[in-house]
């Protein structure tokens, strides 16, 4: 297997891998796979913790259609909208062609592109910021802005949140998350997960009114090289969107994957 193929199945593992970890608390979730999709589905107002994911190589259309067919209906059955996940890589050119019109047929929108990205980049050098602290994701208070500091920057209803309080677990024991304060006013956030031997990057997320002043940079440096030190652990992988890559980049992280988040329009 060559490296890229490797670093692709490395991507799509850790994507599904973390969210059945951040959904496993949740009382009503669906981790059950069904043939060809992959599912976490604790069925939150949160609607980023619902998620299926394409997870097998598609090199027909017709096998495409059958997969999305199935994630649409199963996604209608439930109480709360989620996403979709497909790993563009593994979709055949032929499949990838008639692609549109499947997802479109299914009332699914292309909502979230994002880009796999990985490296063995820790240790990294801290970036203390003048303007703002960071106290570490292990309370309900820090829970709740890491939250707020979400759905704001995604356009998430703020009160879904609140579901988030279910995952005390995730941020005791599993991960290294921290919110940063400009003053007393959260205005970044990023959490590193571990892995299996890698920290997973996640929820990364900056307030627009204090964006392009070194918030989201600090924090992920933060979170990163406070997990390392506990894990000695030199690898990362994440997923980012648009808005995030030129940052990764910077940090060192190369691309390996490419995936499109599906939603059923509304």
């Amino acid at each position: 297997m060559s490296q890229t193929s490797t670093e692709l199945a490395e991507s799509l593992h850790h994507f599904v891998t973390i969210w059945k970890l951040v959904g496993r608390p949740f009382p009503n979730v669906d981790q059950v796979d069904k043939l060809g999709l992959a599912i976490s589905w604790p069925d939150t107002e949160f609607l980023f913790y619902n998620a299926l994911f394409l997870t097998e190589q598609l090199t027909d259309a017709q096998l495409l259609e059958d997969r999305v067919q199935s994630a649409a209906a199963y996604m209608r059955a439930r109480s709360n909208g989620g996403i979709f996940v497909v790993c563009l890589d593994n979709v055949s050119w032929a499949a990838k062609e008639a692609m549109p019109m499947i997802l479109a047929q299914a009332k699914f929108v292309e909502a979230m592109p994002m880009t796999g990205m990985a490296g063995d980049i820790l240790p990294m050098a801290g970036s203390e910021h003048p303007s703002i602290r960071f106290k570490r994701i292990l309370d309900e208070a820090t829970i709740l802005d890491a939250a707020q500091i979400n759905c704001v920057s995604y356009d998430v209803p703020v009160h879904t949140g609140s579901a988030l309080l279910k995952n005390h677990t995730l941020w005791q024991k599993h991960a290294y998350g921290f919110v940063a304060y400009e003053g007393d006013k959260p205005v970044s956030t990023a959490t590193a997960i571990i892995t299996e031997n890698s920290l997973f990057l996640f929820l990364v997320a900056t307030m627009p009114e204090a964006r392009r002043k070194g918030y989201a940079e600090a924090v992920v440096r933060h979170a990163l090289q406070t997990a390392h030190e506990a894990t000695g652990i030199r690898r990362t992988v994440l997923h980012a969107t648009d808005a995030g890559y030129p940052l990764y980049l910077r940090l060192g992280y190369h691309p390996t994957a490419k995936f499109m988040g599906c939603m059923l329009a509304t």
